[in-house]
Protein backbone atom coordinates (compact mmCIF):
# COMPACT_ATOMS: atom_id res chain seq x y z
CA UNK A 1 0.00 0.00 0.00
CA UNK A 2 0.98 3.42 -1.04
CA UNK A 3 1.19 5.98 1.42
CA UNK A 4 0.62 9.72 1.07
CA UNK A 5 3.86 10.82 1.32
CA UNK A 6 5.37 7.77 -0.83
CA UNK A 7 2.60 8.63 -3.66
CA UNK A 8 4.14 9.08 -7.31
CA UNK A 9 3.65 12.91 -8.18
CA UNK A 10 4.10 15.66 -10.00
CA UNK A 11 2.42 18.65 -10.86
CA UNK A 12 2.45 22.12 -12.10
CA UNK A 13 -0.19 23.43 -9.60
CA UNK A 14 1.86 23.51 -6.18
CA UNK A 15 2.01 26.97 -6.49
CA UNK A 16 5.61 27.00 -6.24
CA UNK A 17 7.88 29.26 -8.43
CA UNK A 18 9.10 27.84 -11.87
CA UNK A 19 13.15 28.05 -13.07
CA UNK A 20 13.15 27.26 -16.41
CA UNK A 21 16.54 26.06 -18.03
CA UNK A 22 17.12 26.42 -21.90
CA UNK A 23 20.44 24.83 -22.96
CA UNK A 24 21.48 25.84 -26.40
CA UNK A 25 24.37 24.81 -28.77
CA UNK A 26 24.89 28.01 -31.74
CA UNK A 27 26.23 27.30 -34.40
CA UNK A 28 29.39 28.64 -35.40
CA UNK A 29 29.56 32.13 -36.70
CA UNK A 30 25.78 32.38 -35.10
CA UNK A 31 26.54 34.74 -31.71
CA UNK A 32 25.20 37.99 -33.18
CA UNK A 33 22.18 36.62 -34.99
CA UNK A 34 21.08 35.15 -32.05
CA UNK A 35 22.00 37.95 -29.81
CA UNK A 36 19.35 39.89 -31.80
CA UNK A 37 17.03 37.46 -31.83
CA UNK A 38 17.60 36.93 -27.97
CA UNK A 39 16.87 40.44 -27.57
CA UNK A 40 13.43 40.46 -29.45
CA UNK A 41 12.52 37.42 -27.31
CA UNK A 42 13.54 38.98 -23.86
CA UNK A 43 11.90 42.18 -24.82
CA UNK A 44 8.23 40.03 -25.35
CA UNK A 45 8.69 37.50 -22.65
CA UNK A 46 9.18 40.72 -19.90
CA UNK A 47 5.48 41.68 -20.26
CA UNK A 48 4.06 38.09 -19.57
CA UNK A 49 2.43 37.92 -16.93
CA UNK A 50 4.05 35.90 -14.02
CA UNK A 51 7.25 36.18 -15.51
CA UNK A 52 10.13 37.33 -12.92
CA UNK A 53 13.59 37.44 -14.53
CA UNK A 54 15.90 36.03 -16.72
CA UNK A 55 19.36 35.80 -17.48
CA UNK A 56 21.90 34.61 -20.81
CA UNK A 57 24.57 33.12 -20.35
CA UNK A 58 27.62 32.01 -22.47
CA UNK A 59 30.14 29.19 -21.43
CA UNK A 60 33.31 30.05 -20.45
CA UNK A 61 35.15 26.69 -21.67
CA UNK A 62 33.14 26.43 -25.07
CA UNK A 63 31.57 29.96 -26.76
CA UNK A 64 28.91 27.80 -28.38
CA UNK A 65 26.86 26.95 -25.55
CA UNK A 66 25.24 29.09 -24.00
CA UNK A 67 22.24 29.35 -21.32
CA UNK A 68 18.88 30.98 -20.71
CA UNK A 69 17.58 30.17 -17.10
CA UNK A 70 14.21 32.81 -16.25
CA UNK A 71 12.07 32.39 -13.29
CA UNK A 72 8.44 32.51 -12.89
CA UNK A 73 5.69 33.17 -10.51
CA UNK A 74 4.34 29.56 -10.97
CA UNK A 75 4.10 27.13 -13.79
CA UNK A 76 0.79 27.76 -14.97
CA UNK A 77 1.43 31.58 -16.79
CA UNK A 78 4.86 29.55 -17.89
CA UNK A 79 3.18 27.01 -19.62
CA UNK A 80 0.31 29.29 -20.83
CA UNK A 81 3.00 31.37 -22.64
CA UNK A 82 4.69 28.55 -23.86
CA UNK A 83 2.14 27.15 -25.25
CA UNK A 84 0.72 29.73 -26.98
CA UNK A 85 0.80 30.66 -31.13
CA UNK A 86 2.98 33.99 -29.95
CA UNK A 87 5.65 32.42 -28.41
CA UNK A 88 5.77 29.88 -31.68
CA UNK A 89 6.53 33.00 -33.83
CA UNK A 90 8.17 34.75 -31.01
CA UNK A 91 11.24 31.87 -30.86
CA UNK A 92 10.93 31.37 -34.74
CA UNK A 93 14.64 33.48 -35.59
CA UNK A 94 16.29 31.58 -32.88
CA UNK A 95 15.92 28.13 -34.78
CA UNK A 96 18.12 29.61 -37.59
CA UNK A 97 20.79 30.05 -34.95
CA UNK A 98 21.02 26.63 -33.04
CA UNK A 99 22.23 23.25 -33.31
CA UNK A 100 21.08 21.78 -30.29
CA UNK A 101 18.33 23.02 -27.58
CA UNK A 102 17.18 21.14 -24.04
CA UNK A 103 14.48 22.37 -22.08
CA UNK A 104 13.93 21.98 -18.55
CA UNK A 105 11.59 23.37 -16.05
CA UNK A 106 12.02 22.51 -12.00
CA UNK A 107 9.91 23.91 -9.03
CA UNK A 108 11.95 26.27 -6.46
CA UNK A 109 12.54 23.96 -3.42
CA UNK A 110 14.79 25.63 -1.38
CA UNK A 111 17.20 28.76 -1.73
CA UNK A 112 20.50 29.44 0.06
CA UNK A 113 22.47 32.59 0.37
CA UNK A 114 22.71 35.59 2.84
CA UNK A 115 19.62 37.41 0.46
CA UNK A 116 17.75 34.81 1.40
CA UNK A 117 18.55 33.88 4.96
CA UNK A 118 18.33 36.99 6.26
CA UNK A 119 14.69 37.35 4.52
CA UNK A 120 11.43 36.95 6.38
CA UNK A 121 9.42 32.74 5.77
CA UNK A 122 6.43 35.02 4.22
CA UNK A 123 8.48 37.28 2.26
CA UNK A 124 10.78 34.90 0.04
CA UNK A 125 8.31 33.84 -1.84
CA UNK A 126 6.51 30.51 -3.24
CA UNK A 127 8.76 27.53 -2.76
CA UNK A 128 7.87 23.54 -3.22
CA UNK A 129 6.61 22.56 0.74
CA UNK A 130 8.48 19.05 0.03
CA UNK A 131 10.38 17.64 -2.34
CA UNK A 132 7.75 15.11 -4.55
CA UNK A 133 8.58 11.01 -5.18
CA UNK A 134 8.82 10.16 -8.54
CA UNK A 135 9.07 6.88 -10.71
CA UNK A 136 11.70 7.57 -13.02
CA UNK A 137 9.05 8.51 -16.02
CA UNK A 138 8.72 11.28 -17.95
CA UNK A 139 5.06 11.03 -19.62
CA UNK A 140 4.01 14.13 -22.34
CA UNK A 141 1.98 13.50 -25.45
CA UNK A 142 1.12 14.97 -28.88
CA UNK A 143 -2.04 15.82 -29.96
CA UNK A 144 -2.86 16.61 -33.85
CA UNK A 145 -6.30 16.95 -35.87
CA UNK A 146 -7.57 15.25 -39.36
CA UNK A 147 -9.45 15.98 -41.69
CA UNK A 148 -13.37 15.19 -41.28
CA UNK A 149 -14.60 11.96 -42.86
CA UNK A 150 -10.94 10.13 -42.63
CA UNK A 151 -10.71 9.12 -39.20
CA UNK A 152 -11.14 5.33 -39.76
CA UNK A 153 -8.48 5.48 -42.58
CA UNK A 154 -5.93 6.90 -40.00
CA UNK A 155 -7.40 5.33 -37.49
CA UNK A 156 -6.00 1.88 -39.22
CA UNK A 157 -2.56 3.57 -40.46
CA UNK A 158 -1.96 4.82 -36.50
CA UNK A 159 -2.96 1.09 -35.30
CA UNK A 160 -0.95 -0.93 -38.12
CA UNK A 161 2.76 -0.11 -37.64
CA UNK A 162 5.28 -2.38 -36.16
CA UNK A 163 6.42 -0.94 -32.56
CA UNK A 164 10.14 0.65 -32.82
CA UNK A 165 13.31 -0.25 -30.13
CA UNK A 166 12.32 0.66 -27.05
CA UNK A 167 16.14 0.98 -25.96
CA UNK A 168 17.42 4.12 -26.87
CA UNK A 169 20.75 4.39 -25.65
CA UNK A 170 22.13 3.17 -21.94
CA UNK A 171 20.46 5.79 -19.81
CA UNK A 172 16.95 5.93 -22.21
CA UNK A 173 14.39 4.18 -23.34
CA UNK A 174 10.44 3.97 -24.36
CA UNK A 175 8.50 2.36 -21.89
CA UNK A 176 5.12 2.71 -23.11
CA UNK A 177 2.72 4.75 -26.30
CA UNK A 178 -0.84 4.97 -26.08
CA UNK A 179 -2.76 6.15 -29.18
CA UNK A 180 -6.63 7.75 -28.51
CA UNK A 181 -8.89 9.24 -31.06
CA UNK A 182 -12.21 11.31 -30.13
CA UNK A 183 -14.10 12.19 -33.15
CA UNK A 184 -11.13 13.51 -35.51
CA UNK A 185 -8.62 14.75 -33.03
CA UNK A 186 -5.67 12.10 -32.27
CA UNK A 187 -3.92 11.86 -28.95
CA UNK A 188 -0.21 10.07 -28.73
CA UNK A 189 0.60 9.86 -24.83
CA UNK A 190 3.92 8.41 -24.18
CA UNK A 191 6.02 7.16 -21.55
CA UNK A 192 10.18 7.41 -21.14
CA UNK A 193 12.67 6.26 -18.75
CA UNK A 194 15.36 8.97 -19.29
CA UNK A 195 15.72 11.58 -21.34
CA UNK A 196 12.50 12.52 -22.75
CA UNK A 197 14.05 14.98 -26.16
CA UNK A 198 16.46 11.68 -26.71
CA UNK A 199 13.42 9.06 -27.14
CA UNK A 200 11.28 11.63 -28.96
CA UNK A 201 14.33 11.86 -31.79
CA UNK A 202 14.97 8.19 -31.66
CA UNK A 203 11.63 7.31 -32.62
CA UNK A 204 11.53 9.86 -35.36
CA UNK A 205 14.14 8.54 -37.20
CA UNK A 206 12.91 4.94 -37.06
CA UNK A 207 11.80 3.86 -40.83
CA UNK A 208 8.47 2.66 -39.64
CA UNK A 209 7.20 5.11 -37.95
CA UNK A 210 8.57 7.84 -40.54
CA UNK A 211 6.11 5.43 -43.07
CA UNK A 212 3.44 6.17 -40.90
CA UNK A 213 3.90 9.92 -40.62
CA UNK A 214 4.05 9.99 -44.08
CA UNK A 215 0.81 8.27 -45.06
CA UNK A 216 -1.22 10.41 -42.49
CA UNK A 217 0.71 13.38 -44.05
CA UNK A 218 -2.25 13.51 -46.91
CA UNK A 219 -4.97 13.61 -43.86
CA UNK A 220 -3.77 16.25 -41.34
CA UNK A 221 -5.79 19.24 -40.68
CA UNK A 222 -2.66 21.36 -40.61
CA UNK A 223 0.60 20.64 -43.59
CA UNK A 224 3.59 19.94 -43.10
CA UNK A 225 6.59 18.67 -44.79
CA UNK A 226 8.93 16.31 -42.50
CA UNK A 227 11.70 16.66 -44.90
CA UNK A 228 11.76 20.45 -44.24
CA UNK A 229 13.30 20.41 -40.13
CA UNK A 230 11.59 23.96 -39.79
CA UNK A 231 7.93 22.84 -40.70
CA UNK A 232 8.43 19.53 -38.44
CA UNK A 233 9.93 21.87 -35.48
CA UNK A 234 6.29 23.76 -36.21
CA UNK A 235 4.18 21.11 -36.16
CA UNK A 236 5.09 19.48 -33.60
CA UNK A 237 6.04 22.77 -31.28
CA UNK A 238 1.91 23.23 -32.12
CA UNK A 239 1.08 19.51 -31.20
CA UNK A 240 2.80 19.13 -27.61
CA UNK A 241 0.54 18.53 -25.12
CA UNK A 242 2.08 19.11 -21.81
CA UNK A 243 1.81 17.03 -18.45
CA UNK A 244 0.39 19.56 -15.87
CA UNK A 245 -0.46 17.00 -13.29
CA UNK A 246 0.07 13.24 -12.36
CA UNK A 247 -0.59 11.14 -9.41
CA UNK A 248 -0.41 7.62 -8.97
CA UNK A 249 -1.47 6.10 -5.70
CA UNK A 250 -0.53 2.40 -6.59
CA UNK A 251 -2.79 0.70 -4.50
CA UNK A 252 -4.20 -1.82 -6.93
CA UNK A 253 -2.78 -5.15 -8.63
CA UNK A 254 -1.24 -3.93 -11.86
CA UNK A 255 -3.15 -7.30 -13.63
CA UNK A 256 -6.30 -5.70 -12.94
CA UNK A 257 -5.74 -2.02 -14.34
CA UNK A 258 -7.01 -0.57 -17.51
CA UNK A 259 -6.02 2.14 -19.35
CA UNK A 260 -8.51 5.25 -20.85
CA UNK A 261 -8.48 8.30 -21.81
CA UNK A 262 -11.44 11.22 -21.08
CA UNK A 263 -11.20 14.46 -23.76
CA UNK A 264 -12.69 18.07 -21.92
CA UNK A 265 -13.01 20.73 -24.55
CA UNK A 266 -12.67 23.73 -22.17
CA UNK A 267 -14.46 27.68 -22.78
CA UNK A 268 -11.95 29.91 -24.14
CA UNK A 269 -9.13 30.90 -21.77
CA UNK A 270 -10.57 28.36 -19.22
CA UNK A 271 -8.07 25.28 -20.22
CA UNK A 272 -5.67 25.45 -17.42
CA UNK A 273 -8.54 26.48 -14.67
CA UNK A 274 -10.44 22.82 -15.84
CA UNK A 275 -6.91 21.31 -15.59
CA UNK A 276 -6.82 22.46 -12.25
CA UNK A 277 -10.31 21.59 -10.99
CA UNK A 278 -9.32 17.62 -12.33
CA UNK A 279 -6.42 17.52 -10.44
CA UNK A 280 -7.42 18.76 -7.56
CA UNK A 281 -9.82 16.06 -7.68
CA UNK A 282 -7.75 13.31 -8.51
CA UNK A 283 -5.54 13.93 -5.68
CA UNK A 284 -8.60 13.55 -3.25
CA UNK A 285 -9.53 10.45 -5.36
CA UNK A 286 -5.59 9.42 -4.59
CA UNK A 287 -6.09 9.33 -0.97
CA UNK A 288 -9.31 7.45 -1.14
CA UNK A 289 -9.06 4.33 -0.22
CA UNK A 290 -12.04 2.84 -1.90
CA UNK A 291 -11.34 5.03 -5.27
CA UNK A 292 -10.93 2.59 -8.53
CA UNK A 293 -8.56 4.97 -9.62
CA UNK A 294 -4.87 4.00 -9.43
CA UNK A 295 -3.45 6.61 -11.28
CA UNK A 296 -4.11 10.29 -13.53
CA UNK A 297 -1.89 11.89 -15.69
CA UNK A 298 -3.92 15.25 -16.78
CA UNK A 299 -2.45 16.94 -19.97
CA UNK A 300 -3.07 20.36 -21.14
CA UNK A 301 -2.49 23.02 -24.22
CA UNK A 302 -4.69 26.23 -24.22
CA UNK A 303 -8.34 24.83 -23.59
CA UNK A 304 -7.74 21.06 -24.87
CA UNK A 305 -7.86 18.89 -21.31
CA UNK A 306 -7.17 15.14 -21.78
CA UNK A 307 -7.34 12.71 -18.65
CA UNK A 308 -5.86 9.60 -18.56
CA UNK A 309 -6.90 7.32 -16.36
CA UNK A 310 -5.77 4.02 -14.82
CA UNK A 311 -8.05 2.14 -13.21
CA UNK A 312 -9.84 -0.99 -11.85
CA UNK A 313 -13.17 -2.02 -13.48
CA UNK A 314 -15.48 -0.56 -16.29
CA UNK A 315 -15.10 3.02 -16.91
CA UNK A 316 -18.91 3.76 -16.09
CA UNK A 317 -18.45 1.96 -12.86
CA UNK A 318 -18.19 5.20 -10.66
CA UNK A 319 -19.17 7.58 -13.31
CA UNK A 320 -19.16 10.30 -11.52
CA UNK A 321 -15.36 9.70 -10.24
CA UNK A 322 -14.04 8.26 -13.20
CA UNK A 323 -15.10 12.20 -14.89
CA UNK A 324 -13.46 14.36 -11.78
CA UNK A 325 -16.97 15.76 -10.71
CA UNK A 326 -18.26 13.59 -7.87
CA UNK A 327 -19.69 16.38 -5.92
CA UNK A 328 -22.60 18.91 -6.12
CA UNK A 329 -19.89 22.08 -6.25
CA UNK A 330 -17.48 20.91 -9.00
CA UNK A 331 -20.26 20.04 -11.08
CA UNK A 332 -21.00 23.09 -10.98
CA UNK A 333 -18.12 24.46 -11.69
CA UNK A 334 -17.21 21.78 -14.72
CA UNK A 335 -20.44 23.74 -15.93
CA UNK A 336 -18.50 27.38 -15.97
CA UNK A 337 -15.28 26.11 -17.48
CA UNK A 338 -16.52 23.92 -20.10
CA UNK A 339 -17.76 24.51 -23.50
CA UNK A 340 -20.96 23.72 -24.04
CA UNK A 341 -21.04 23.16 -27.66
CA UNK A 342 -18.86 20.38 -26.96
CA UNK A 343 -19.10 18.88 -23.71
CA UNK A 344 -23.14 19.05 -22.38
CA UNK A 345 -23.00 19.67 -18.26
CA UNK A 346 -24.29 16.23 -16.38
CA UNK A 347 -26.68 17.19 -13.66
CA UNK A 348 -27.63 14.31 -13.04
CA UNK A 349 -26.21 10.20 -12.66
CA UNK A 350 -27.91 9.53 -15.96
CA UNK A 351 -26.48 12.90 -17.53
CA UNK A 352 -23.10 11.74 -16.27
CA UNK A 353 -23.31 8.45 -18.36
CA UNK A 354 -24.07 10.28 -21.00
CA UNK A 355 -21.68 12.59 -20.46
CA UNK A 356 -19.17 10.10 -19.65
CA UNK A 357 -19.42 8.33 -22.72
CA UNK A 358 -19.44 11.39 -25.07
CA UNK A 359 -16.09 12.12 -23.20
CA UNK A 360 -14.52 8.60 -23.82
CA UNK A 361 -11.33 8.32 -26.24
CA UNK A 362 -11.30 5.50 -28.34
CA UNK A 363 -7.96 3.47 -28.02
CA UNK A 364 -6.13 2.87 -31.06
CA UNK A 365 -2.87 1.14 -29.56
CA UNK A 366 -1.25 0.72 -26.74
CA UNK A 367 1.90 -0.41 -26.69
CA UNK A 368 4.54 -1.36 -23.66
CA UNK A 369 8.57 -2.46 -23.79
CA UNK A 370 8.55 -5.89 -22.73
CA UNK A 371 9.78 -5.03 -19.46
CA UNK A 372 7.64 -2.69 -18.50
Amino acid sequence: MTTLSERISQSAFDGSRLRVVLLLDLHDGAQNQFLEAYEHLRNQVASVPGHISDQLCQSIENPSQWLITSEWESAPPFLAWVNSEEHVQTVQPLHGCVRDTRSLRFSVLRETGSAFESTPDAAKGNLQSAPRLGDGVVRHALTFTVKPGSEDVVAKILADYDSPKARVDEHTRLRRTSLFMHGNRVVRAVEVEGDLLAALRHVSRQPEVRAVEEAINPYLEQDRDLSDENSARVFFTRAALPTVHHVTAGRHNAADIRRYALFYQAKEGCGMALARLLAGNDEEAAEDRNSPIDSSTIFQRDDIVVRLLEMVGPLDAQPAQALGIDDPAKVARLGRLLDGGVNAVPTNDQEISRFLKKSEMTLITDRRAADS
